[in-house]
């Protein structure tokens, strides 16, 4: 039996260098109907554990440390009992939300997480934060991008610790080489490909 995904949408706000907008964001779950990972723990821990269904949690994967990503991590987290998995790259992020405190797991690039049957592949994918990580699920082609590649281009790096030219970097070299019927679900939004955003991106100055 090949792994399900699932989309949970849950809204809040994200905060950083003393703004906060109002926001909708993505929690993917991929699994089977025992087990499950959960990618992002956003806002609304209640309905993250409910959409559970009482499967064994067997990670927390965080596509970054923004607050809006991680908000709810701690909660889920203690109540499924799951450990939480981030690139060290953005502890800072991560202290901005749980200070003194780390994850229970470092992700580094290359990393693989088996559920279902399936495996994710972390991808180290930095621009959006010094941290940020895909994770291809090959299996059902599709990738994991948080707020590293939207549907109609890169994620935003107007704020602290995120560096346009390397999103560009990143999606360039980690993400467009992937079959360009690669689904690519985001942090935040609808779907894309892995085509549809080989076009955007060939506009984009090089």
């Amino acid at each position: 039996m090949s792994v399900r995904i699932e989309n949970l949408v849950t809204s809040g706000t994200f905060s950083l260098d003393g703004g906060t907008w109002d926001v909708d964001n993505n929690v993917w779950i991929v699994g089977n109907d025992t087990e499950c990972v959960i990618i992002d723990s956003p806002h609304d821990a209640a309905a993250i554990i409910n959409q559970v269904r009482g499967r064994t949690v067997k990670a927390i994967l965080l596509t970054h440390a923004h607050n809006d990503h991680i908000g709810a991590a701690r909660q889920v987290a203690d109540a499924v009992g799951a450990p939480i998995h981030l690139n060290p790259e953005d502890q800072v992020l991560w202290e901005q939300v749980y200070p003194g405190t780390t994850p229970d797991a470092a992700i580094a690039d290359g990393d693989e997480f088996q559920v279902g049957g399936a495996t994710l592949k972390a991808i180290h994918t930095p621009g959006h934060s010094p941290g940020s990580t895909c994770f291809h699920l090959e299996a059902e082609h599709t990738v994991f991008t948080g707020d590293t590649l939207f549907n109609g281009g890169p994620g935003a790096t107007g704020r602290s610790y995120s560096d346009y030219p390397t999103i560009l970097t990143s999606i360039r070299e980690r993400l467009l080489t992937l079959p360009p019927e690669t689904t690519v679900r985001t942090g935040h939004g609808d779907n894309t490909t892995i085509a549809a955003e080989r076009e955007t991106l060939a506009k984009v100055a090089q």
